[in-house]
């Protein structure tokens, strides 16, 4: 007969049931899939009341987002003014795609050693959903299945810590690499099919050097775009002429 301790909550046979995800969570996730996605575009202010409306919550569990994504950097919360989708800086960005690269090339050289048949098919028709998507102009689904090839060949190098680092980085990769998909296009996927060939033939440093090359590109394609984008003529706003007033005497 088992004896359990007075204060003891635990008994033979309890099973603790997990508890629903916290409304904050909730909130926290689709906010931050809203700015990935660019719902929330870079440098827009987000009003609580809006954002609560959107998510049909009220605005504590938001004003809890918003402050949790000011700590990772989604956000920037200005004092007097509220908060901000953060804008990237230029080095910012050339910071994260260099750690990408070295997370990903080192990636692609040990799934280049541990690759089954079966993990090279995975791959394999990953790039061919990936190219479907990207030639019927769907970028949501390029940008999803970017992301699943990238972390298929990081989970495939066998090394658990380059999987939690690569975890931490793949939000906001996503986030510059929506941007560019449409400018990447054929050629991320051409890249994508060289590297999993590599990969099939076992060839390490040939899969390294094609990520090494293809991180290289897209950071490149950032930058370029963002330059494009900076040197576009905006169209001046419209100006209206308020009629005067007629004055009139007594």
């Amino acid at each position: 007969m088992t004896t359990i301790s007075a204060g003891t909550d635990v008994s033979p046979g309890v099973r603790h049931v997990k508890r629903p995800t916290p409304l904050r969570e909730s909130v926290y996730e689709a906010l931050t899939e809203m700015i990935i996605d660019g719902t929330l575009e870079r440098g827009r202010h987000l009003v609580e009341v809006e954002l609560a409306g959107m998510l049909g919550v009220s605005r504590q569990p938001v004003r809890e987002a918003l402050q949790r994504l000011n700590n990772e950097g989604w956000v920037d919360l200005r004092p007097g003014f509220g908060a901000m989708v953060h804008v990237p800086a230029e080095d910012e960005v050339d910071q994260l795609l260099a750690a990408r690269a070295a997370l990903e090339s080192e990636s692609a050289r040990l799934a280049a050693r541990h690759a089954t048949k079966d993990d090279v098919a995975k791959l394999k028709e990953l790039c061919k959903v990936g190219t479907t998507y990207q030639e019927s102009g769907d970028i949501d689904g390029a940008v999803r299945t970017n992301g699943e090839l990238h972390s298929l060949i990081t989970q495939m190098s066998g090394n658990r810590f380059l999987v939690d680092f690569a975890a931490q980085v793949d939000r906001r990769v996503r986030w510059y690499y929506t941007p560019v998909a449409p400018v990447r296009g054929a050629a991320s996927w051409r890249e994508h099919n060289r590297l999993v060939k590599a990969i099939g033939d076992g060839d390490e440093d040939k899969a390294a050097q094609i990520m090494r090359e293809h991180t290289e590109h897209t950071r490149k394609a950032y930058h370029d775009l963002q330059a494009a984008t900076a040197n576009e003529p905006t169209t001046p706003a419209p100006t209206t002429t308020r009629p005067r007033r007629r004055r009139t005497t007594n």
